[in-house]
């Protein structure tokens, strides 16, 4: 059995996560499960240390996203070590599986530090921040207060200040074994550095008291867990060229599609997307060969600008259907189709709605992690199974990275250095 069990919301979420374990040097598996469903068999691990999972439960109802968690902590063992972890936003369910973790694994004390420093996620005075401005005031529709947030728990909630973060691990440990009641409780953590990390999860593991841990990609790093001597997944380079599916409509992402040369960059109509995603996902696939053919990269877009996401939204009005969902089976599709037709030397995908659905329609549903990083929050990893083995992929989610990170992932899978 792995020794750390990582439950995610989101299926980026769940590869930045499990990075956070592969660049010390262990095994990481990344699968996906599908939580609409009443099958609670947990996919195969493997061999790995650490075994994330992708719940997919952040946009279900709060009920529901419990549940699922719930029952994965209930089908099987749990390991020593059980990271629930949360967006570094604070969107989805964070409270309800919180609380549905704890219950399920027995824990005495949930340490919540979604600070993630490397992509400018930090949490100070219990305000949760992203570059430097609240979550309310950045544009992810959150509130950057913690402890007002689990005020819904049905545990009690504290908070652990940076003051006393910046005393070390002991001060930590000390703080979190001297917390009022036997039973659980919820302590929410200030953290502005990878090193307020560490003594974070240093302090919780010499408390004394089960603890799970809580918090997005950058508290995974700092986690302790032992390291194995295995050996990375292998990989195969049957092409020649880098392949990009970008589903995200963040105005992050949006900025970074402006640095994409235009004669690589394809872009669905969001309305024919909308309306038949399965044909118009083949018509995409068939210009990508055209432009991966003539310029050696492509890049697939749903959007480049927030019309094309009114264009969709109204669509979807029309059809009575989800734009979303619509639009990410396309890019699914359109990846998967350009996938078998013409294999990459790598495959980025943006959005973990668009990842889902491009592994879905290779039949994956596992990725081994590398242990390589574009950057913080950009990790690399290996498909596992299905007609697309062995295939590099990278993901990243919508809000991470600068104006330069998918030109920047496109070369990192192409192996092409950035020009001085």
């Amino acid at each position: 059995m792995s020794s750390v069990l990582v439950l995610a919301d989101d299926f980026t979420g769940a590869m930045d996560t499990g990075h956070g374990f592969a660049a010390r040097g262990c095994a990481v598996r990344v699968v996906v499960t599908d939580p609409k469903t009443d099958d609670t068999d947990r996919p195969s691990s493997s061999d790995a240390d650490v075994f994330a999972v992708d719940l997919d439960s952040r946009d279900l109802e709060p009920t529901a996203a419990a549940a699922a968690v719930a029952s994965f902590l209930e089908c099987g063992s749990v390991p020593e070590v059980v990271y629930k972890k949360i967006d570094s936003t604070l969107r989805g369910n964070v409270v309800r599986e919180v609380d549905a973790a704890l219950e399920a694994t027995g824990a005495k004390l949930a340490v919540v530090a979604p600070a993630f420093p490397g992509t400018g996620r930090v949490t100070v005075n219990g305000r949760h921040l992203v570059d430097g401005r609240p979550l309310e005031n950045a544009g992810y529709g959150t509130d950057s207060d913690l402890p007002a947030l689990f005020e819904s728990s049905e545990y009690d909630v504290a908070t652990l200040s940076l003051e006393t973060v910046l005393e070390g691990a002991d001060a930590v440990a000390a703080a979190l074994a001297d917390r009022g009641p036997d039973g659980p409780e919820i302590v929410v953590c200030d953290a502005v550095h990878d090193r307020h990390l560490e003594a974070i999860a240093a302090g919780a593991r010499r408390c004394e008291r089960e603890a799970l841990y809580v918090g997005s990609g950058g508290l995974a790093s700092a986690v302790s867990v032992p390291t194995s001597s295995r050996e990375p997944p292998s990989q195969t380079h049957e092409g020649e060229d880098a392949l990009g599916i970008v589903g995200s409509v963040n105005g992050r992402t949006l900025e970074q599609l402006d640095a994409v040369p235009d004669d690589v960059l394809a872009e669905l109509d969001p309305a024919a997307a909308v309306a038949d995603p399965r044909e118009t996902g083949r018509e995409a696939a068939t210009e990508l060969e055209s432009i991966r053919r003539e310029h050696g990269r492509a890049v697939l877009t749903g959007a480049t600008s927030r019309t094309d996401v009114d264009r969709a939204s109204e669509a979807a009005a029309e059809h009575g259907v989800d734009a979303g969902e619509r639009v990410a089976r396309a890019l699914g599709v359109a990846a998967a189709e350009a996938t078998r037709s013409a294999p990459p030397r790598g495959l980025l995908l943006t959005g973990g709605a668009i990842a889902r659905a491009a592994l879905e329609e290779l039949s994956a549903s596992a990725i081994d992690l590398t242990g390589e990083a574009v950057v913080d929050g950009i990790p690399e990893g290996v498909i596992a199974d299905g007609p697309a083995a062995g295939t590099p992929i990278v993901t990243k989610a919508g809000g991470f990275g600068d104006r330069r990170s998918i030109v920047n992932c496109l070369n990192f899978l192409d192996r092409v250095d950035e020009p001085e």
